[in-house]
Protein backbone atom coordinates (compact mmCIF):
# COMPACT_ATOMS: atom_id res chain seq x y z
CA UNK A 1 0.00 0.00 0.00
CA UNK A 2 1.57 3.43 -0.90
CA UNK A 3 2.04 5.91 1.26
CA UNK A 4 -1.19 8.42 -0.03
CA UNK A 5 -3.72 4.86 -0.01
CA UNK A 6 -2.12 4.38 3.24
CA UNK A 7 -3.37 7.88 4.59
CA UNK A 8 -6.77 7.94 2.72
CA UNK A 9 -7.63 4.64 4.01
CA UNK A 10 -6.51 5.06 7.22
CA UNK A 11 -9.10 6.18 10.36
CA UNK A 12 -6.69 9.00 11.35
CA UNK A 13 -9.06 11.58 13.46
CA UNK A 14 -8.63 15.22 12.02
CA UNK A 15 -5.71 16.25 14.65
CA UNK A 16 -4.20 12.78 13.51
CA UNK A 17 -3.95 14.36 9.69
CA UNK A 18 -2.86 17.39 10.36
CA UNK A 19 0.06 16.19 12.34
CA UNK A 20 1.00 14.66 9.13
CA UNK A 21 3.51 17.29 8.00
CA UNK A 22 5.61 16.51 11.31
CA UNK A 23 5.72 12.71 10.40
CA UNK A 24 6.55 13.22 7.06
CA UNK A 25 8.59 16.25 8.13
CA UNK A 26 11.83 14.75 6.08
CA UNK A 27 9.99 15.81 2.56
CA UNK A 28 11.46 19.08 1.32
CA UNK A 29 9.82 22.02 -0.44
CA UNK A 30 10.14 23.19 -3.49
CA UNK A 31 13.35 25.74 -3.45
CA UNK A 32 13.21 29.06 -4.94
CA UNK A 33 16.99 29.39 -5.39
CA UNK A 34 19.39 27.66 -6.50
CA UNK A 35 22.98 27.53 -4.67
CA UNK A 36 24.69 25.20 -6.68
CA UNK A 37 25.70 25.82 -10.26
CA UNK A 38 24.83 22.39 -12.02
CA UNK A 39 27.13 21.64 -15.06
CA UNK A 40 25.56 21.12 -18.33
CA UNK A 41 26.61 17.67 -18.31
CA UNK A 42 25.37 15.03 -15.42
CA UNK A 43 28.02 12.76 -14.49
CA UNK A 44 26.73 9.57 -12.53
CA UNK A 45 28.92 8.47 -9.48
CA UNK A 46 28.85 7.02 -6.59
CA UNK A 47 30.57 7.25 -3.30
CA UNK A 48 30.91 5.08 -0.14
CA UNK A 49 32.20 4.58 3.28
CA UNK A 50 35.24 2.18 3.45
CA UNK A 51 36.56 0.16 0.97
CA UNK A 52 33.51 -1.65 -0.18
CA UNK A 53 34.15 -1.66 -3.96
CA UNK A 54 31.44 -4.84 -4.23
CA UNK A 55 29.14 -2.16 -3.21
CA UNK A 56 29.87 0.51 -4.97
CA UNK A 57 30.37 -1.31 -8.20
CA UNK A 58 26.93 -2.65 -7.70
CA UNK A 59 25.92 0.35 -7.12
CA UNK A 60 28.04 1.91 -10.37
CA UNK A 61 25.67 -0.91 -12.60
CA UNK A 62 22.21 0.36 -11.70
CA UNK A 63 23.62 3.53 -12.77
CA UNK A 64 26.05 3.09 -16.05
CA UNK A 65 22.03 1.26 -17.31
CA UNK A 66 20.49 5.12 -16.46
CA UNK A 67 18.64 3.60 -13.10
CA UNK A 68 17.95 6.47 -10.64
CA UNK A 69 19.79 7.26 -7.68
CA UNK A 70 17.76 5.54 -5.11
CA UNK A 71 17.89 2.18 -6.59
CA UNK A 72 21.76 2.18 -6.52
CA UNK A 73 22.25 3.05 -3.19
CA UNK A 74 19.82 0.41 -2.28
CA UNK A 75 21.31 -2.05 -3.91
CA UNK A 76 24.92 -0.89 -3.00
CA UNK A 77 24.32 -1.23 0.30
CA UNK A 78 22.71 -4.54 0.63
CA UNK A 79 25.97 -6.47 -0.86
CA UNK A 80 27.09 -5.40 2.60
CA UNK A 81 24.44 -6.00 4.58
CA UNK A 82 24.31 -10.30 2.88
CA UNK A 83 27.78 -10.00 3.67
CA UNK A 84 28.69 -12.17 6.82
CA UNK A 85 32.31 -11.37 6.57
CA UNK A 86 31.60 -8.17 7.23
CA UNK A 87 30.80 -8.13 10.87
CA UNK A 88 29.73 -4.05 11.16
CA UNK A 89 26.63 -4.75 8.71
CA UNK A 90 23.54 -6.52 8.69
CA UNK A 91 23.72 -10.68 8.51
CA UNK A 92 26.98 -11.62 10.72
CA UNK A 93 27.05 -8.42 12.22
CA UNK A 94 28.54 -8.01 15.90
CA UNK A 95 26.38 -8.88 18.59
CA UNK A 96 24.93 -6.16 21.76
CA UNK A 97 26.11 -7.28 25.00
CA UNK A 98 23.30 -9.84 25.48
CA UNK A 99 24.61 -11.42 22.56
CA UNK A 100 21.87 -10.10 20.13
CA UNK A 101 22.28 -8.65 16.57
CA UNK A 102 20.42 -5.56 16.16
CA UNK A 103 20.62 -3.48 12.76
CA UNK A 104 19.96 0.36 12.07
CA UNK A 105 19.24 2.26 8.44
CA UNK A 106 17.64 5.13 6.98
CA UNK A 107 17.86 5.57 3.75
CA UNK A 108 16.78 9.40 1.73
CA UNK A 109 15.83 10.23 -2.06
CA UNK A 110 16.04 13.62 -3.96
CA UNK A 111 12.98 14.83 -3.52
CA UNK A 112 13.68 14.79 0.47
CA UNK A 113 11.58 11.82 1.25
CA UNK A 114 12.91 9.61 3.87
CA UNK A 115 13.00 6.16 5.93
CA UNK A 116 14.42 4.71 8.97
CA UNK A 117 14.34 1.67 11.29
CA UNK A 118 16.37 1.58 14.53
CA UNK A 119 17.11 -1.71 16.71
CA UNK A 120 15.78 -4.14 14.07
CA UNK A 121 16.49 -8.15 14.60
CA UNK A 122 16.30 -11.21 12.66
CA UNK A 123 15.78 -9.14 9.49
CA UNK A 124 19.00 -9.14 7.30
CA UNK A 125 17.89 -6.26 4.75
CA UNK A 126 17.32 -3.55 6.88
CA UNK A 127 17.65 -0.87 4.18
CA UNK A 128 15.03 -2.03 2.30
CA UNK A 129 12.74 -2.22 5.16
CA UNK A 130 13.95 1.44 5.60
CA UNK A 131 13.06 1.97 2.51
CA UNK A 132 9.75 0.39 2.47
CA UNK A 133 8.95 2.44 5.62
CA UNK A 134 9.40 5.42 3.34
CA UNK A 135 7.24 4.53 0.55
CA UNK A 136 4.30 2.55 2.49
CA UNK A 137 3.76 4.21 5.79
CA UNK A 138 2.93 8.02 6.44
CA UNK A 139 5.79 7.53 8.78
CA UNK A 140 9.62 8.39 8.79
CA UNK A 141 10.81 5.69 11.31
CA UNK A 142 9.96 2.66 12.48
CA UNK A 143 11.64 0.73 15.71
CA UNK A 144 12.17 -2.80 17.70
CA UNK A 145 9.49 -5.31 17.24
CA UNK A 146 7.29 -2.70 15.36
CA UNK A 147 9.95 -2.39 12.47
CA UNK A 148 10.46 -6.42 12.83
CA UNK A 149 6.92 -7.20 12.09
CA UNK A 150 6.42 -4.33 9.58
CA UNK A 151 9.23 -6.52 7.96
CA UNK A 152 7.22 -9.02 7.85
CA UNK A 153 4.05 -7.60 6.73
CA UNK A 154 6.07 -6.55 3.96
CA UNK A 155 7.75 -10.18 2.94
CA UNK A 156 10.93 -9.86 4.51
CA UNK A 157 11.94 -13.28 5.91
CA UNK A 158 13.02 -14.16 9.33
CA UNK A 159 16.37 -14.64 9.11
CA UNK A 160 19.63 -15.60 11.85
CA UNK A 161 21.89 -12.69 11.83
CA UNK A 162 24.49 -13.88 15.03
CA UNK A 163 26.77 -16.36 13.00
CA UNK A 164 29.03 -18.70 14.66
CA UNK A 165 32.32 -16.72 14.31
CA UNK A 166 30.48 -13.28 15.91
CA UNK A 167 28.81 -15.62 18.24
CA UNK A 168 32.71 -17.19 19.49
CA UNK A 169 34.01 -13.62 19.57
CA UNK A 170 31.19 -12.63 21.47
CA UNK A 171 31.36 -15.03 24.32
CA UNK A 172 35.62 -14.58 24.44
CA UNK A 173 34.59 -10.78 24.75
CA UNK A 174 32.29 -12.07 28.00
CA UNK A 175 34.72 -13.07 29.64
CA UNK A 176 36.03 -9.41 30.58
CA UNK A 177 33.26 -7.78 29.22
CA UNK A 178 35.63 -4.73 28.89
CA UNK A 179 33.70 -2.18 26.05
CA UNK A 180 36.46 -0.36 24.65
CA UNK A 181 35.64 -0.47 20.87
CA UNK A 182 39.39 -0.63 18.68
CA UNK A 183 39.25 2.44 16.13
CA UNK A 184 38.61 1.33 12.65
CA UNK A 185 37.02 -2.25 13.16
CA UNK A 186 34.26 -2.34 15.81
CA UNK A 187 33.64 1.53 15.59
CA UNK A 188 33.57 1.93 11.99
CA UNK A 189 30.01 0.22 12.39
CA UNK A 190 28.84 1.60 9.48
CA UNK A 191 28.57 1.41 5.00
CA UNK A 192 27.56 5.22 3.84
CA UNK A 193 26.67 5.56 0.32
CA UNK A 194 26.16 8.26 -1.94
CA UNK A 195 24.94 8.55 -5.49
CA UNK A 196 24.15 10.87 -8.60
CA UNK A 197 22.37 9.99 -11.35
CA UNK A 198 22.12 10.49 -14.59
CA UNK A 199 19.17 12.79 -14.63
CA UNK A 200 21.09 14.80 -11.61
CA UNK A 201 19.35 13.39 -8.81
CA UNK A 202 20.95 12.76 -5.72
CA UNK A 203 19.80 9.89 -2.90
CA UNK A 204 21.37 8.14 0.12
CA UNK A 205 21.91 5.29 2.25
CA UNK A 206 23.59 4.08 5.49
CA UNK A 207 23.19 0.70 7.18
CA UNK A 208 24.77 -1.14 10.33
CA UNK A 209 24.55 -3.43 13.12
CA UNK A 210 26.20 -0.92 15.35
CA UNK A 211 29.28 -1.00 17.86
CA UNK A 212 30.38 -4.69 18.78
CA UNK A 213 28.74 -5.05 22.52
CA UNK A 214 27.16 -2.05 22.56
CA UNK A 215 24.23 -1.91 25.62
CA UNK A 216 20.96 -3.50 24.41
CA UNK A 217 18.86 -0.87 22.82
CA UNK A 218 21.89 1.60 21.77
CA UNK A 219 21.35 3.48 18.18
CA UNK A 220 23.85 5.43 17.31
CA UNK A 221 23.63 8.20 14.27
CA UNK A 222 23.30 5.84 11.42
CA UNK A 223 19.56 5.44 11.11
CA UNK A 224 18.94 9.35 12.51
CA UNK A 225 18.32 11.86 9.27
CA UNK A 226 20.39 14.35 9.64
CA UNK A 227 23.07 12.77 11.29
CA UNK A 228 24.04 9.95 10.16
CA UNK A 229 23.05 10.83 6.48
CA UNK A 230 21.52 13.86 4.77
CA UNK A 231 20.62 14.94 1.34
CA UNK A 232 19.48 18.23 -0.06
CA UNK A 233 19.20 18.05 -3.88
CA UNK A 234 20.02 21.61 -5.06
CA UNK A 235 22.80 21.15 -3.19
CA UNK A 236 25.04 17.51 -2.28
CA UNK A 237 24.68 14.97 0.11
CA UNK A 238 26.85 13.34 3.20
CA UNK A 239 27.04 10.51 5.16
CA UNK A 240 28.83 9.72 8.44
CA UNK A 241 30.92 6.77 10.19
CA UNK A 242 32.36 6.34 13.38
CA UNK A 243 31.63 7.24 16.88
CA UNK A 244 27.68 7.61 16.46
CA UNK A 245 27.02 9.74 19.85
CA UNK A 246 29.65 12.52 18.58
CA UNK A 247 27.94 12.39 15.23
CA UNK A 248 24.03 12.54 17.19
CA UNK A 249 25.72 15.52 18.80
CA UNK A 250 26.78 18.07 15.93
CA UNK A 251 23.97 16.85 13.44
CA UNK A 252 26.96 15.84 11.64
CA UNK A 253 25.62 14.97 8.25
CA UNK A 254 23.21 17.97 7.77
CA UNK A 255 26.46 20.13 8.99
CA UNK A 256 28.29 19.32 5.82
CA UNK A 257 25.96 20.05 3.54
CA UNK A 258 24.62 23.36 4.97
CA UNK A 259 28.56 24.11 4.91
CA UNK A 260 28.43 23.45 1.19
CA UNK A 261 25.21 25.57 0.92
CA UNK A 262 27.37 28.03 1.92
CA UNK A 263 29.76 27.61 -0.74
CA UNK A 264 32.34 25.06 0.79
CA UNK A 265 33.83 22.26 -0.98
CA UNK A 266 32.96 18.43 0.06
CA UNK A 267 36.19 18.55 1.38
CA UNK A 268 36.03 21.39 3.05
CA UNK A 269 32.54 20.52 4.37
CA UNK A 270 33.93 17.54 6.10
CA UNK A 271 36.84 18.93 7.88
CA UNK A 272 34.75 21.46 9.27
CA UNK A 273 32.57 18.98 10.77
CA UNK A 274 34.94 16.92 11.86
CA UNK A 275 36.96 19.97 13.67
CA UNK A 276 33.40 20.65 15.54
CA UNK A 277 33.65 17.44 17.34
CA UNK A 278 37.28 17.98 18.09
CA UNK A 279 36.52 21.13 19.57
CA UNK A 280 33.89 19.48 21.86
CA UNK A 281 35.47 16.35 22.84
CA UNK A 282 38.11 16.52 24.92
CA UNK A 283 39.02 12.95 24.23
CA UNK A 284 38.82 13.08 20.34
CA UNK A 285 42.40 11.23 20.40
CA UNK A 286 40.26 7.74 21.34
CA UNK A 287 37.74 8.07 19.18
CA UNK A 288 37.27 7.94 15.37
CA UNK A 289 34.52 9.42 13.19
CA UNK A 290 34.35 10.26 9.21
CA UNK A 291 32.66 12.12 6.75
CA UNK A 292 32.02 11.88 3.43
CA UNK A 293 30.12 14.11 0.62
CA UNK A 294 29.33 14.83 -2.61
CA UNK A 295 27.98 17.98 -3.74
CA UNK A 296 25.77 18.92 -7.23
CA UNK A 297 28.62 18.96 -9.92
CA UNK A 298 30.10 15.22 -8.69
CA UNK A 299 32.35 16.60 -6.36
CA UNK A 300 33.26 14.58 -3.18
CA UNK A 301 35.65 14.87 -0.14
CA UNK A 302 36.32 13.15 3.04
CA UNK A 303 38.05 13.42 5.99
CA UNK A 304 38.73 12.05 9.61
CA UNK A 305 40.42 11.90 12.98
CA UNK A 306 42.48 9.18 13.16
CA UNK A 307 44.57 7.84 9.40
CA UNK A 308 42.70 4.24 8.34
CA UNK A 309 39.51 5.37 7.21
CA UNK A 310 39.40 5.44 3.85
CA UNK A 311 36.15 5.65 0.90
CA UNK A 312 35.62 3.89 -2.36
CA UNK A 313 34.19 6.45 -5.63
CA UNK A 314 33.20 4.59 -9.16
CA UNK A 315 32.59 7.00 -11.71
CA UNK A 316 32.94 6.88 -15.38
CA UNK A 317 36.92 8.70 -14.73
CA UNK A 318 37.23 4.54 -12.58
CA UNK A 319 36.84 2.60 -9.56
CA UNK A 320 39.31 3.88 -6.69
CA UNK A 321 39.74 3.50 -3.06
CA UNK A 322 40.60 6.84 -1.82
CA UNK A 323 43.11 6.98 1.14
CA UNK A 324 40.57 9.82 3.52
CA UNK A 325 42.57 12.83 5.32
CA UNK A 326 42.29 12.79 8.98
CA UNK A 327 43.29 15.23 11.84
CA UNK A 328 45.70 12.98 13.44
Amino acid sequence: MKRRKFLKNSSLTTAGILSTPILTSCKTEEKKDTIVAVTSSIKPIVIATWNVPNSTAEAWNVLKKGGNSLDAVEIGVQMEEADVSNQSVGKGGRPDRDGNVTLDACIMDSKGNCGAVVYMQNITHAISVARKVMEETPHVMLAGKGAEQFAYEQGFPKEKLLTEKSKTEWLEWKKESKYAPVINIENHDTIGMLAIDAEGDISGACTTSGMAYKMAGRVGDSPIIGSGLFVDNDIGGATATGQGEEIVKTVGSFLVVELMRQGRSPQEACEEAVNRIIKNDPDYENIQVGYIAINKNGETGGYCIHPGFSYRVFSEKGHENVDSRSYL
